[in-house]
């Protein structure tokens, strides 16, 4: 006889459910007398004395258990080799978030069978939990509908059901909403509310077994579509009730061949289909108030409703879709807007078919959706119950030794004891190759924006992260604060045979190193055959590495970050969704990474994230700031505004700034960014002359502007090789840079220079003048970074060639840095202008604000960190294999699988824009 190991859950803290009762145990031990041992648990729904008292052996080793069983998966960890598990492994159907398991069971030659494989000779399954996860989804919608109703103006007697899980007993539940029908049947619901249609899919299966039970609670009448279409048209119902439409397979299918619902074989459109087409969305979505879904879905199924078919419905007013409670629960399935799984913590997201938007708040418009994957742990005792009755037979047959005389055993069986899949799923081999390898990401760079890319992939269990940085130490404490799957690894570009092998024993890139070293990255990339990512714009010399890129099967993709990459999402998404007979005239796009306002507290306006190390900065650090802040002042720009065109030289950029408000609250002004023409092409919006206005531009606090150009005109962003500077006192530096023999009178000088200097400059763009003030305000600004004063000493690290600028930005970043409990803040703003064919001009805008999180994730790091994560998620799950080359996120061929998902996935990570027409 067999013995018999049962896990402890810990998939997540809700789960309490236990395949097995106390009283099966006892009734294996005494009717078998073998052993059984059981992990102890304290959330367990039965306390580890029952099974105790039952005869079980309490303790956490199982590796003398034959067989081991769980209610939900196991962690590769955790399993123990040689062993037979039964549990939902969720692995049968090929799903690629478990291939890695799967290949871990192979290779620890565990033989696995799965609970949803319990069936008979007629493919009925005979274990499951299922109809509690028609109770609780329909218990649960109940809830959600009266709070939803409430938001749209309705009170009604559906505010006082509660969560399942908020209820002792399913009786409980069963008595609660019997009360709540009671009032309904008295007083009615609201008439202006309509006829209240809740559409019940798979009516024939165990989740719509546990809904009807649970609907049917409530005074109800079921009725054919076409008597709610009736209904809704002349208005003529009865409020005391609440109506139901049951829907098989049968009602909404129609083969795609003849386009006829009639004499549909359910039994070969399982089997078949992608031969058959849904008429959901136009024979019951209209009709519907709460969608009760619980059908089988694979990814060949037709859908009920895509999210075209649901914004049509919605931009026609035809749609009466109040809430949803999916408990198939398969995101991106047979509703294709359902695109996450929530938690019992969080039950609902809210879904905009306009705007195709999710969000978390219940007063947002749109469609409340349920999408819990574990409803049935809401009725922990129940449940469990059930399924303990239903699964004790063939646990007995299994301890007994008599897999192999048991169909259903049989049928059950995935893998063998001898690291094999069975014959009927040999067709997973595909998947594991694809999916079930442990994928290795290499990250080049430590910095502040590492963290969020690091803790977003670490989501997934089966990745496995290296930190390599030139500074190793630093790449040692970004690992150690991480788990197991964080390693660490020394970064030098020169050495070029241990970078070869570094990128060689890895599967994806991300290069943070600095933008000059990308090519010298991808390289090596190419040469072996790795996906790679950076956040950075594409370079010529990246540009020049696309075809190479494109004869080893890769794709390197590029900015994706904040900015690039984030501007590049939300405007194509613009682009692509132009207002019906509208044309896009001009188009500008301002961001900034700033202090929060109430953190700008310095003549710049301007802080710095990124931390020196004791009184010295490394060259890495010097070279990202001269890169993004201050020689991005100095690079030249083209851009058109209002049907002129502006070619402005770099020593003038910062002479060009222009007032922006996005909102009354902040004082911003902005900058032109670099060649903003060259995105006409890019973005694909025609020739420059249909476009009034292109423009990208930066945004800083007003003033930094005019203070930075005042600098620049005086010499101190000069790049000159100048080895005597290191070590000099600041007053000395300072009379060297304005070839001046003392200080004294020096506000006065500096207006003289100033005006000296600026007499000959030809602006491209007017507006900049020269004042007494500008020179007050340079003094001041001198005085505050402590230049007069003989104890401030210019220090640049070893290793950055010494210049004025170099010595400049090492004494703004000592002056300058976050303090403890400060944050930052992430502003971007597109305006969009569109014209119509009678002269009328609309402007839309699209407006984001982050802010930073004292003691978390600063705004630029989570707004650059993870949208990167996000596009190695992607290229890792071979989303992107079709696109090979050196690309970017704004190309229009990529729309569906770069820029879509992507805007979703930051909104679930609350990164959302507010889009407004004016």
């Amino acid at each position: 006889m067999l013995s018999l190991g049962i896990r402890r859950e810990g998939k997540n803290r809700w789960e309490r459910r236990v395949p097995l009762s106390p009283d099966a145990v006892k009734e294996i031990i005494s009717t078998l007398n073998c052993k059984v041992y059981i992990q102890p648990s304290e959330k367990r729904i039965f306390e580890d004395y029952k099974y105790e008292h039952a005869g079980a052996v309490l303790q956490d080793d199982l590796s003398k258990a034959d067989v081991i069983i769980g209610v939900k998966e196991v962690p590769e960890d955790e399993l123990i080799p040689n062993k037979t598990y039964l549990y939902f492994s969720h692995t049968h159907k090929g799903q690629s978030y478990n291939m890695t398991s799967l290949r871990a069971i192979l290779e620890k030659k565990i033989q696995l069978l799965d609970y949803e494989l319990l069936t008979n000779e007629s493919n009925q399954r005979l274990v499951y939990f299922s109809v509690y996860a028609g109770y609780t989804g329909t218990i649960d919608i109940l809830h959600g509908l009266g709070q939803r109703l409430l938001v749209k103006g309705f009170g009604t007697p559906f505010l006082n059901v509660g969560m399942s899980y908020q209820y002792s007993s399913l009786e409980e539940a069963k008595l609660d909403i019997t009360k709540v029908g009671k009032i309904i049947k008295e007083n009615g619901l609201p008439k202006t509310l309509g006829p209240l249609v809740f559409t019940f899919t798979g009516s024939d299966g165990n989740v719509c077994k546990g809904a009807l039970e649970i609907f049917q609670c409530l005074p109800h009448e079921f009725v054919s579509i076409d008597v709610v279409k009736n209904m809704i048209e002349t208005n003529n119902f009865k409020s005391d009730r609440v109506y139901g439409v049951k829907l098989m397979v049968e009602d909404f299918l129609y083969k795609k061949d003849s386009n006829s619902s009639k004499d549909i074989d359910r039994y070969h459109y399982f089997g078949n289909s992608d031969e058959y087409n849904s008429n959901f969305a136009e024979k019951f979505a209209p009709f519907t108030s709460v969608l009760i879904n619980g059908i089988l879905w694979n990814s060949k199924s037709p859908r009920l409703l895509t999210n075209q078919q649901t914004k049509e419905l919605a931009d026609a007013n035809n749609l009466r879709l109040i809430s949803i409670s999916d408990i198939s629960c398969d995101p991106y399935g047979s509703l294709e807007f359902m695109s996450k799984v929530t938690t019992i913590d969080e039950p609902f997201f809210y879904y905009n078919p306009k705007t195709q938007k999710n969000s978390s708040d219940i007063t947002s418009e749109g469609i409340q959706i349920l999408s819990v994957d574990n409803l049935p742990t809401e009725l922990p005792l129940e449940s469990s119950w059930h399924f303990s009755s239903t699964l004790l037979p063939w646990i007995k047959e299994l301890l007994k030794g008599n897999l192999e005389n048991t169909f259903t055993l049989r049928n059950a069986r995935l893998t063998t004891s001898d690291g094999k899949l069975v014959e009927r799923f040999h067709h997973l081999y595909d998947s594991l190759e694809k999916f079930g390898k442990t994928k290795k990401v290499l990250l080049l760079g430590a910095g502040y924006v590492a963290e969020p890319l690091v803790d977003y992939l670490l989501r997934n269990p089966n990745l496995k992260i290296t930190i390599a940085n030139r500074t190793i130490e630093k790449a040692k404490l970004l690992a150690s604060k991480k788990n197991k799957n964080v390693s660490f690894a020394s970064l030098n570009l020169d050495d070029k045979e241990s970078f070869s092998k570094l990128v060689a024993e890895h599967d994806c890139v991300v290069s943070f190193v600095t933008a000059n070293h990308h090519p010298v990255v991808a390289e090596q990339c190419i040469k072996h055959k790795k996906n790679m990512l950076t956040s950075s714009y594409i370079s010529p010399a990246m540009a020049a590495l696309d075809s190479k890129a494109k004869e080893a099967g890769i794709t390197i993709l590029n900015e994706l970050g904040l900015d690039p990459g984030i501007d590049h999402l939300t405007a194509m998404r613009f682009f692509e969704n132009v207002p019906k007979g509208g044309k896009l005239i001009s188009f500008v796009s301002w961001c900034g990474g700033l202090p929060a306002p109430e953190n700008s507290d310095n003549p710049l306006g301007y802080k710095f994230s990124w931390s020196p190390r004791g009184k010295n900065y490394s060259d890495c650090i010097i070279l990202i700031f001269h890169e993004g802040v201050l020689l991005a002042g100095l690079n030249n720009a083209l851009y058109k505004w209002d049907n002129q065109i502006y070619k402005v030289p770099g020593e003038q950029l910062f002479k060009t700034s222009r007032k922006v408000q996005i909102n009354k609250g902040l004082a911003l002004e902005g900058l032109p960014n670099r060649d903003s023409l060259s995105y006409i092409e890019k973005y694909k919006l025609g020739h420059i002359d249909e476009l009034k206005t292109m423009f990208r531009g930066t945004l800083r606090y007003v003033g930094y502007s005019e203070l930075m150009a005042g600098f620049n005109d005086l010499g101190f962003f000069s790049v000159k090789e100048n080895p005597s500077i290191n070590g000099m006192t600041w007053p000395d530096l300072l009379k060297k840079i304005l070839n001046l023999t003392n200080l004294e009178n020096l506000q006065k000088t500096l207006y003289i220079k100033l005006k000296e200097i600026n007499s000959s400059i030809n602006l491209v763009q007017k507006g900049f003048e020269v004042s007494e003030e500008l020179a007050l305000r340079i003094y001041e600004t001198i005085k505050w970074l402590k230049m007069l004063e003989t104890s401030t000493i210019v220090s640049i690290s070893a290793g950055t060639p010494p210049s004025v600028l170099d010595a400049f930005c090492a004494l703004l970043q000592l002056n300058m840095l976050y303090e403890k409990n400060e944050k930052d803040a992430v502003y971007m703003h597109h305006e969009f202008e569109v014209e119509y064919a009678e002269g009328k001009i609309e402007t839309h805008t699209s407006t984001l604000v982050a802010y930073g999180e004292v003691g978390g994730y600063s705004a630029m790091a989570k707004t650059v960190g993870l949208p990167a994560a996000m596009g190695v998620e992607m290229l890792l799950n071979g989303e992107l294999n079709h696109r090979k080359g050196v690309i970017a996120p704004m190309t229009r061929q990529v729309k569906s699988d770069i820029y879509e998902p992507l805007i979703k996935k930051l909104e679930e990570e609350g990164i959302k824009f507010v889009e407004k027409q004016h």
